[in-house]
C-alpha cells in the first residue's frame, strides 16, 4: 500500500502505537482520502505530532451505543483506519486543511495513560490490507453500479460517470463506501467487512434498503 511518499508492504512498516480521532459517521479505508478540518486546540496538536513523527493518525467512530467513559469521552469502536498525513494547508485562522490517505484497518487493543490532551492507542494493523491485489475480481460490479445509480436519481444527484468507468472495483468500492450518506452503524459494518466482496455486498443491501424505506416513507406520505 502506498500513501503519498510511503509504503506500506509489512508489518514493521506500521506503527503498534497511534494518536486516534474519533469521529462519528467518518469512514476511511485502504487507499481511500479524507479530507478534514482540524479546529479544536487537542487535535491541531495531535496533528503537529503526527508531522514531527510519521504522519500516521487512527480514525476511529466513538461507540455505537453511546456509552462514555468515566471522564465523559465517548468509548470507542473497536476497528478504525490508519491515515497517511499526505497534504496540510494553514487557513491564517488557527485552522489545519488536511488530507489522510487510507493505510489499512486496525483494532484496537488497549488505549494508552498519556498526558497528551488527544488519545492514543495500542493497535494491532490489519496487515492483509497492505496487499496491492484486494480481490476485486469477485465484486459483482454491475449490481453495485445499478444500486448506486438508482440511489442518484432517487435524490437527484449527479455523478461523474466517466471517471467512475475508469476506477478500477477495489477504488470504487471504497470511494463509494466512504462518500455514502449513512450513519455511524452503516459506516461501521462497511468498515469491517472482511473483504472487498463483502463490503460491496453490505453496501448494495443498505443502499437498497435505504431506498425501499425512502419510497415508503414517500407513500406513507401521500395515503
Amino acid at each position: 500500500m502506498q500513501a503519498g511518499n510511503a509504503n506500506y508492504r509489512t508489518a514493521s512498516d506500521v506503527p503498534t502505537m497511534v494518536p486516534v480521532f474519533p469521529l462519528s459517521e467518518a469512514l476511511l479505508l485502504p487507499g481511500g482520502r479524507m479530507p478534514l478540518n482540524i479546529f479544536e486546540p487537542r487535535y491541531l496538536q495531535l496533528i503537529d505530532d503526527s508531522m514531527r513523527g510519521e504522519r500516521i493518525v487512527g480514525m476511529v467512530q466513538p461507540a455505537l451505543d453511546g456509552s462514555k467513559r468515566e471522564d465523559g469521552e465517548p468509548e470507542l469502536c473497536e476497528v478504525g483506519c490508519l491515515g497517511r498525513i499526505i497534504s496540510l494547508t494553514e487557513t491564517g485562522d488557527g485552522r489545519y486543511m488536511i488530507s489522510l490517505q487510507g493505510i489499512c484497518r486496525y483494532r484496537i487493543l488497549q488505549e494508552l495513560p498519556v498526558k497528551t490532551p488527544f488519545r492514543q492507542c495500542r493497535i494491532a494493523p490489519f496487515i492483509g490490507d497492505l496487499a496491492e491485489d484486494q480481490g476485486g475480481g469477485d465484486v459483482n460490479r454491475p449490481a453495485l453500479l445499478k444500486a448506486f445509480r438508482a440511489y442518484l436519481q432517487a435524490n437527484d444527484l449527479e455523478a461523474d460517470w466517466e471517471s467512475v468507468s475508469r476506477a478500477d472495483n477495489a477504488m470504487l468500492v471504497n470511494a463509494l463506501s466512504m462518500m455514502a450518506p449513512y450513519g455511524m452503524a452503516e459506516k461501521q459494518a462497511l468498515l469491517e467487512a472482511p473483504d472487498l466482496k463483502t463490503r460491496a455486498d453490505t453496501l448494495i443491501a443498505i443502499t437498497e434498503m435505504t431506498l425501499a424505506r425512502e419510497n415508503d416513507d414517500f407513500g406513507s406520505s401521500l395515503q
